[in-house]
Parts: C-alpha cells; structure tokens; sequence
C-alpha cells in the first residue's frame, strides 16, 4: 500500500497554529473575520460553507455569510462587494464561483480589494503568483498541496513534476508554486496527446483535470508521488476522484485519498490566510 497523504495529519499542525495566531491577534484588538458570499444554492457552495463555518467555529475565526439569489442583479452583487471591502472588521472575502451566467464574473471577481482577496482569485493575486510575489494570496487550493508537500518532507526542487489541468484556480497557479519551489513542471491537460507517456515521466503528478478517473495505472505508478484534486459523485453516489485510486493505489509511493486529502486542506489554508490578511492589518 502506498503512503497515504492525509488531511487530517496536515491540518492538525496547521491549525494549531491558526488558532493560536488568531488568540494573538485578538489579544491585540483585532478579530480575525472571514466574509462568506454565496449566490443561488449550488450544493458543492453549500457543502465547502458548512465546512468552512465549522472550522471558523473551532479556530476562532469569525465569519459573516451574505446569502443571495441566483438570479440577483449584477449590481446587488458588486454592492455587497464594495460593502465589504470598505468593512474594517472583515479580513478576508470568500466569493463562491462559478457565478450565475447573467453576470460578468471577471467585474465582480476583480471588484473585491486585492488584500481581501484570501482565495486567490483576482488579475493582481494571480499575478503576484506568477510573478513570485507577494501582491496577494495564492488560490488556496493550490496552496493545500504545497502545504501536504511541506508536511510529509516531500521537496519539489529539482523534481520532474507534472500538472494535469491548466485551470487559473489550480493547474497553472500549482505549476508556478512548485516552479518557485525549483521543481522542472510540465503542464499537461485533456487535449494533451498522449498523456500517458508525458505522465510517466514525473515524480510528482498533480491531477486537476476536473474529470472523473482521468488518470490511473496507464500513466501512475512506481516511484512516484500522487496529489489528487478533483472531487466528483459516482455512480454510486460515493465520492472519487480525478485519479482512479483502486487503480495505483498498491504501486505508487504516496497519494493523496479522495475524500481526506487535498480538499481537506484547502479549508484550514482558507483561514490561514484570512489571519494572515489580519496581521497585515497591524502592519
């Protein structure tokens, strides 16, 4: 059986720490406080809210949830965005997205102020990650793997790594994190033509195609390290992933499970952020 990269282990390290910085901080007059903005009621939304609500409850986080229709206007929206960027108490917005069709999700998104931007998913944050620096945050998914990297002492430098999805919330922002970390990346995605054959040739595989068992023992296997992002319902109603887990499970060295691995994590980097957002606050 390969080594499993579990969640829990990683979070149990990195939210000690939140929760002891945010005590801190409220120690110093500052709450660190978390803006949840939700259109229309997406049950994935629904499903990451309750997640990241539980969390904010057990860390000392505080978090404010403003709820709207699907079919508000455009301009309900980007008043709720200006209302909280101008709210000192809030430290971080978590938009949920994709938004309705009806709306110009690149206005809305590039709206929200960049130093409240605690997901990564604003035209400065992206840049500042492909640029390697620090104008914002990095999506957080993207972030988790690094983070689960860090926790089980796996160093990307100097590592063949490859990347299947080029996707600004995880294939591309992944692919330069590692970049900053000296990692050789390739980025492969579903019109790669023989993906199998560019796959095999990496230590480190990063799956973030967002399709399903798009890759299992064709392309995984000896030596290498599995970080599985996607996250889907079978036909059975049972979780799964973008790697076809039953598949490489006995032959690759480590992987990441679905659920329990990399969406596990992207909750507890969410409020890092947000109380990293807070200390910057106190300059």
């Amino acid at each position: 059986m390969s080594e499993l990269l579990l969640a829990k282990e990683v979070n149990a390290a990195l939210n000690e720490k939140i929760k002891k910085d945010a005590e801190e901080l409220r120690s110093k007059g500052i709450s660190p406080k978390l803006a949840i903005v939700r259109l229309g009621e997406r049950e994935d939304d629904i499903s990451y809210e309750r997640g990241a609500v539980k969390r904010c409850e057990s860390l000392g986080v505080e978090y404010e949830k403003v709820l709207l229709p699907a079919d508000a206007s455009q301009e309900e929206v980007l008043d709720v965005i200006e209302r909280l960027n101008k709210d000192d108490s809030v430290h971080g917005v978590l938009l949920f997205r994709p938004l309705p069709k009806q709306f110009d999700e690149s206005l809305i998104v590039n709206t929200l102020a960049p130093e409240k931007d605690v997901d990564g998913i604003t035209d400065i944050s992206l840049a500042g990650v492909f640029a390697g620096k620090a104008l914002g945050f990095a999506p957080c998914t993207a972030d988790a793997c690094l983070r689960i990297l860090d926790h089980y002492g796996i160093d990307p430098a100097g590592k063949r790594c490859t990347v299947i999805g080029r996707s600004l919330v995880i294939g591309r922002p992944v692919a330069m994190l590692l970049m900053q970390r000296n990692a050789t990346v390739t980025i492969c995605h579903t019109k790669t033509k023989d993906l199998p054959s560019v796959v095999r040739e990496a230590e480190l595989v990063v799956v973030a195609a967002g399709k399903a068992g798009i890759a299992g023992s064709e392309c995984l296997g000896e030596g290498q390290t599995v970080l599985d992002v996607g996250i889907h319902v079978n036909e059975e109603g049972k979780l799964c992933g973008d790697v076809r887990f039953d598949e490489v499970k006995d032959s690759v060295a480590a992987i990441t499970p679905v659920p329990g691995g990399v969406g596990g994590v992207t909750t507890s980097v969410l409020l890092e952020h947000v109380v990293e957002a807070a200390k910057k606050r106190l300059g």
